[in-house]
């Protein structure tokens, strides 16, 4: 499968002011929407809700902290309230690489269609 790529807004509900609009890489293997730390600021005054630690695909474990709640738009698709998760990036060619993850994707009704490399509408949510 090859990368697929979303156009991102997320924004402090307290303060639409302060907000974010990113492409974010989509990463059905990440639960959250990760974001640089280096970015927080952007965001205003979010309540840090946890520390946690993650495990990155190299095995490495870094430390995120868990902000919110945030409002995420991925475009195309309705807005969600959630978590994002800042964590230490080191920027590849000047650029971060944000990451949605598969909890933003179910809230937002989104599914990867792997053959046409793009995100679709899911018509229903599942209760089973």
């Amino acid at each position: 499968m090859g990368r697929i790529a979303a156009s991102v807004k997320i924004e402090n509900p307290a303060d639409r002011e302060k907000k974010i609009r990113c492409d974010a890489l989509v990463d059905t293997g990440t639960s959250h929407m990760i974001l640089p730390s280096a970015w927080r600021d952007r965001l205003g005054d979010l309540e840090v809700v946890r520390q946690v630690k993650l495990e990155l695909a190299t095995q490495a474990s870094v430390d995120g902290a868990v902000c919110g709640p945030v409002r995420i738009q991925i475009e195309g698709f309705e807005p969600v309230f959630s978590e994002v998760i800042f964590v230490d990036m080191q920027p590849e060619d000047g650029d971060f690489e944000p990451l949605v993850g598969y909890i933003v994707l179910e809230q937002s009704q989104a599914a990867v269609d792997p053959f046409g490399h793009r995100l679709v509408h899911v018509k229903r949510l599942d209760l089973k």
